[in-house]
């Protein structure tokens, strides 16, 4: 990792988890339904590339049944001031089985990710939990992680990296992480438009509309990084460098300039032996699912031309942590005092 550029790719895996404080059921079910049919395609297209992922999911998709689900709940759930932040509320919604709610258990698509090659199961937390919203504390975050890993393991699966929801990350949990085994987390780019904050903060319009442009034109920089940038502190940050932003067939005449904004990054990172991380959620693709693939397809062509002109890889978040770990607490052992 050390001597070629680096491509992550990483997926917030949520389903209706992800939005149910923002759309109901109805406003979202065709971006729901859609995810859960581009994903083997996604995977397709992965495997054809010989493209590693990270997919970050939210364990309380993990389960085949409701019955299943309500029998492995935390003891300590998060006390948002807004209530309607919680899942928990929502628990009677969901459906007898994954065939009869594809909205909220994911158990089949779940163990399909896990049987492909390279493909890292990794977690968004059990209940989408919000690290910097008002009344969730550090007790209820620690009962969250404890049931995701809980979750994991049942299916065989041992979890080493962490997405936050909303990218709240919340650097007091970081030792809650360790403490689970967790050695990689996904941070934010280090521009103040990125910043971590409460959903309310997140929305405003001025920084809603600046995220968007720089979307398809060069505001904050291409966020890439060495590895010798990165520290184990508690556990590795590998920073996002961009969101993979939804296509939008109104807007559909700036897409060659997203896709530019994303090429010229990724060879950037390639010709200067750097990292650059690519996130998105699979509802993303869910609207306009061949526009979409199309997309991701093209991203990939481009990564396998990297990968021939300059030696680029492609890894997982745990991969790459597994490479830098002994580097990083090298160094660290330098920098200490004898």
């Amino acid at each position: 990792m050390k001597e070629h550029g680096s491509l992550i790719i990483s997926m917030d895996f949520e389903l209706f988890w992800g939005v149910h404080d923002v759309f109901t059921l109805e406003e979202y079910q065709e971006n729901l339904l859609g995810a859960r049919k581009v994903i083997p395609e996604i995977l397709d297209i992965f495997e054809e590339y010989n493209i590693s992922a990270t997919w970050a999911i939210v364990g309380i998709l993990f389960f085949h049944t409701k019955e299943e689900l309500l029998s492995i709940l935390p003891d300590v759930k998060p006390t948002y001031y807004q209530e309607h932040f919680s899942p928990y509320l929502k628990l009677n919604s969901v459906g007898r089985d994954e065939s009869s709610d594809p909205y909220h258990l994911a158990g089949s698509l779940i163990d399909l990710i896990a049987s492909r090659p390279e493909q890292e199961i990794a977690t968004h937390t059990f209940s989408h939990y919000y690290c910097l919203e008002d009344g969730q504390d550090l007790k209820a975050f620690e009962a969250d992680i404890l049931k995701a890993a809980e979750v994991a393991n049942s299916k065989n699966i041992s979890l080493k990296s962490i997405v936050f929801p909303r990218n709240q990350v919340n650097e007091q949990y970081l030792s809650i992480c360790k403490k689970y085994n967790l050695s990689a987390y996904r941070g934010n780019e280090s521009s103040r438009l990125y910043s971590p904050v409460s959903y309310q903060k997140s929305q405003s319009p001025l920084y809603k509309m600046l995220r968007f442009m720089d979307s398809y034109v060069n505001l904050t920089g291409h966020h890439i990084y060495s590895a010798s940038d990165l520290s184990e502190d508690p556990i590795i940050n590998f920073p996002s460098s961009r969101f993979l932003r939804p296509y939008n067939s109104t807007l559909r005449f700036l897409e060659p300039m997203k896709l530019k904004r994303i090429q010229n990054s990724m060879t950037k990172a390639a010709k200067e032996n750097k990292i650059y991380h690519l996130w998105w959620h699979p509802h993303n693709f869910g609207k306009h699912p061949k526009e979409s693939l199309r997309f991701l397809k093209k991203i990939s062509q481009h990564f396998a031309f990297l990968q021939d002109t300059y030696g680029m890889k492609s890894v997982t978040m745990e991969s790459a942590a597994h490479q830098l770990s002994p580097v990083l607490r090298g160094k660290q052992t330098e920098k200490t005092p004898d």
